[in-house]
């Protein structure tokens, strides 16, 4: 039996597919079984798929319920022991799960992996969604190792170290999928966007370990559903960022009063320095992300409770304020923090 499930979710990317599925198929198949879980595309996607890679197992989900619920659903169709959750826009390398495999078989605590990430379209530069493992600052604010912000570093061999990390990237994420399980998947309030983050922290507080492994390497695409300065996604990471503090952190309405006032300070910088329309509907997006943030926030706080006996020890963020260092003390890469 091969023991990694890989599984790509689809919303109407045949375009994507076409484009990353050979490589995912050339350097995969030995050791893992390859699915694309499609979440009701109304393209011709499954038909691609079917038409070209007929060994490839299809799981057709019902409706588009984005990251989270698609792959809470996709993944009660697989047996596999080991999961690499693949986004359809990520070119996979030579030999990049026997290193993966290799550390789930021998660290029994340690229950999420990340690749390295760099960018496909520079490969000499890391990628936004993950580089080299994320970290969250005091406030909830996500960084990684060659990604602080829009700061992204070049791959010179700087973070070539197998190293602990605090989240890793939805892009590409590894988990055994009794932990997966155990954790109860993903939080399907979020549809999408730091649900990977989420998870993470509770697999923390559970007392298990997430780590970074260098030694595999992916190419990731990036804004192949959302570009970067998308509206939408604008409305679901402040939304997301605010209910992973509630679920997740110590002294938690302290940090969201606290990041609620930045996201103020963030429509005003949308609407002085963003043109076109985008800057009032990235402001509207805040808007809307706190009343959504109010609607659920008592449910928000029933998940937190409800998550208190899983708890063996509360996994702090790091103590530094990562808008200090970047704003403040033009601090850009994560050696300088």
């Amino acid at each position: 039996m091969k023991q990694i499930a890989i599984i790509i979710l689809n919303w109407n990317g045949k375009n994507l597919l076409e484009k990353f599925l050979p490589s995912v198929i050339e350097h995969s198949t030995e050791l893992s079984n390859i699915y694309v879980a499609d979440n009701a595309s109304t393209d011709d996607s499954i038909k691609y798929v079917k038409e070209n890679y007929p060994k490839i197992n299809i799981i057709q989900n019902k409706e588009n319920g984005g990251y989270a619920l698609g792959y809470n659903l996709a993944i009660k169709n697989v047996t596999e022991p080991y999961l690499c959750l693949l986004n359809n826009d990520v070119e996979v390398s030579e030999n990049w799960l026997s290193p993966i495999l290799e550390k789930f078989e021998k660290e029994n605590n340690t229950v999420i992996l990340q690749p390295k990430i760099k960018a496909y379209k520079n490969k000499s530069f890391f990628e936004y969604a993950g580089a080299a493992g994320g970290f969250i600052d005091k406030l909830g604010y996500p960084y990684c190792k060659g990604r602080i912000f829009n700061s992204i570093e070049e791959d010179k061999g700087q973070y070539n170290t197998e190293s602990d990390i605090f989240w890793a990237s939805g892009a590409c994420f590894f988990i055994r999928r009794e932990t997966f399980n155990k954790l109860n998947g993903f939080d399907e309030d979020f549809f999408a966007h730091m649900e990977e983050i989420d998870l993470c922290w509770r697999a923390l507080n559970m007392g298990y370990k997430i780590k970074y492994i260098p030694s595999s390497s992916v190419y990731h695409l990036g804004g192949g559903t959302l570009d970067a300065n998308n509206p939408k996604k604008t409305f679901l990471n402040v939304r997301n960022s605010l209910f992973t503090l509630v679920k997740n952190s110590n002294k938690p309405l302290q940090k969201v009063f606290l990041r609620m006032v930045l996201d103020g300070i963030m429509a005003i910088y949308f609407l002085f320095s963003e043109k076109g329309e985008n800057r009032y509907l990235n402001v509207f997006a805040i808007l809307k992300a706190h009343f959504s943030f109010y609607k659920n926030l008592f449910t928000m706080i029933k998940k937190r409770k409800n998550l208190k006996y899983l708890i063996k020890t509360n996994v702090t963020s790091n103590e530094t304020s990562i808008l200090w260092k970047y704003f403040i003390q033009s601090k850009r890469n994560f050696k300088q923090l």
